[in-house]
């Protein structure tokens, strides 16, 4: 899979620039705020449709203009594939590939496998446990279509349902038969969520140890541990024994939209007990087993996105991911810092050919 040219027009700092790039590493350098960021941003909206770091579509737009294009030029099984991600304000958001419309964005996903690493990611160990499922579906959704419509049919089914709940304590009235319906539909894919998270979880977990010991050259010990209300009964059944909790705070408060990925360094959490390296090298190593698993489903080698990585880490994890992505197992990287000779001399190590964009 490789990128060969980006274009943009009135995409968040940029009016209009065009990128040809090398097909193995690339390198956005400058200052803060010139958009080397949002350079990255774009490839990553070509792949999910979406902005990895604004969920409001229109925000992405250039101050001032009534739209962005983002149009991207890929080689992917030697043939050329065009994606065109376009919004109008006012309007729905259109995903093109070789001129052709997606009627659903769900269709695209998986198609460009891409994978970031950022100091956004942070986020997955600060904030709370949506930020983390998030993460799990976004990784088995590259390469599950299947279980991408479970996690779509089960969220309108909870939405659904939560409605009813609202409803029910607003007319002060009750249905049971109305929610079974409900439990029924949510016991369904629920159920196949679970199982597929708990499969995926046991497959991840020792390539993301792997990854984690060689960058950090086997000095701590980690571990993900999935929690699931589904380990302790089966779904309906939880439904039932919560309806009361459920109609006095009005939504589900069961089930697989609650599920969590516990990170541990020496089996305490390391939000409390992990330094910034530990925790960055924890993300890294989290990323870079994405990486490796829809490798490994997909076939296709994916692109990697390292932005800002290299900051507030030692010299020492610095070499340890440089020597990492010196081999045949990565295809094209695009890298963002603000030291120009700092990603210089890094990338010189790499022995692959490189392109440096100063923005």
């Amino acid at each position: 899979m490789i990128l060969n040219t980006l274009s943009l027009v009135n995409y968040k700092n940029f009016e209009s620039q065009d990128f040809e790039f090398d097909a193995k590493i690339n390198c956005f350098v400058g200052s803060n705020g010139v958009g080397k960021t949002n350079a990255l941003d774009a490839i990553y909206h070509l792949s999910f449709g979406k902005s990895y770091f604004n969920p409001i579509a229109v925000q992405n737009i250039k101050h001032d203009e009534d739209f962005f294009v983002v149009d991207g030029i890929f080689n992917k099984n030697d043939k050329t594939e065009k994606i065109v991600v376009s919004l109008k304000r006012g309007q729905k958001k259109m995903i093109k590939r070789n001129g052709k419309a997606y009627d659903k964005f769900s269709d695209h996903i998986g198609f460009i496998p891409l994978v970031i690493i950022s100091p956004a990611d942070r986020d997955l160990i600060i904030e709370g446990s949506d930020t983390r499922r998030k993460f799990i579906d976004s990784v088995i959704s590259q390469s599950d279509k299947v279980y991408l419509n479970q996690l779509i049919n089960y969220n309108k089914v909870l939405s659904q349902r939560n409605a009813l709940l609202k409803y029910f304590a607003l007319n002060n009235t009750f249905n049971r038969q109305t929610l079974e319906v409900y439990n029924e539909q949510l016991h369904t894919y629920g159920t196949e969520i679970f199982k597929t998270r708990d499969a995926f979880l046991q497959t991840f977990i020792p390539i993301f140890k792997e990854r984690y010991h060689a960058i950090s050259n086997h000095k701590e010990a980690v571990d993900l541990v999935y929690k699931s209300d589904l380990f302790d009964d089966e779904l309906k059944n939880l439904l039932s024994k919560n309806i009361n909790k459920d109609k006095a705070l009005q939504y589900t408060s069961v089930g697989t939209h609650k599920d969590d990925l516990i990170f541990q360094i020496e089996s305490y959490p390391i939000k409390k007990f992990g330094s910034q390296g530990q925790q960055k090298s924890f993300l890294i190593a989290l990323k870079l087993a994405q990486f490796d698993f829809i490798k490994q489903q997909s076939g296709v080698t994916p692109l990697l996105l390292l932005d800002d990585i290299f900051d507030k880490l030692d010299e020492n994890r610095v070499a340890q991911i440089i020597s990492l992505v010196d081999n045949d197992d990565f295809g094209q990287l695009f890298i963002s810092d603000t030291h120009a000779e700092r990603t210089e001399d890094i990338v010189k190590q790499i022995h692959q050919s490189y392109k440096i964009f100063k923005l």
